[in-house]
Order: C-alpha cells, then structure tokens, then sequence
C-alpha cells in the first residue's frame, strides 16, 4: 500500500492506503473522495476522475497518454499542466506522499 492524500472541493483532505498496482481513481471512489464519479469506468471519455498534482514525487507519475491529454483538453473543466485523470496512474511504491486537489465544476 501506498499512502496519496487528496484535496476535496471543501478542502477537505482524505489519506487513502492505496493498493499497490491499482488505478487511482478506483482507490479515491471506494475511499469516498468528493467528486470522483468515475462514469466511465476509466476508459478516459469523461474527465470525470479529473484531479490536480499537488506534489508527488520526481519521476513517480507517469506522463499523460495521448487519449488522457486529450481527455483533459476535450472534456475536462478547468484543465491545468497539472490536470490528470486518475484511472491513467497506477499506485506505485514511488509515489509515497503524493497530493491530488479534486477538480471542481462538475
């Protein structure tokens, strides 16, 4: 397990134990993070599992794909260079003590 805090909407922060190997936006739902519906199972059409890196650690996230990129400028609202969509991140050791600011305007 990995330790990734997030940010809710109220500011409101959350510490999930996330599972190893586990898309985010899975850990983040079960967890009951304000404001990651998840619609589309993670298959990057929604944006509805769209957050903000707060911080994470160097070289711990990967880079965005091309759907998730476009995902982010098509669909998402408010997009950032620190925009990412949860399901595209995998927990990892690496990424111990990362934040996430839920995005806002759903």
């Amino acid at each position: 397990m990995v330790n990734i805090t997030f940010i809710q909407e109220d500011n409101r922060e959350i510490q999930v134990n996330a599972d190893l190997g586990e898309p985010l936006m899975y850990e983040a739902r079960d967890a009951g993070v304000d404001g990651i519906v998840a619609e589309c199972g993670g298959s990057a059409m929604c944006a509805t599992c769209h957050c903000y890196v707060v911080t994470a650690p160097d070289g711990a996230l990967p880079d965005p794909s091309d759907a998730e990129a476009d995902t982010i400028e098509f669909m998402a609202n408010e997009p950032t260079n620190a925009s990412r969509l949860l399901y595209q991140i995998i927990a990892t050791e690496e990424m111990a003590g990362a934040v996430f600011r839920v995005a806002t305007g759903r």
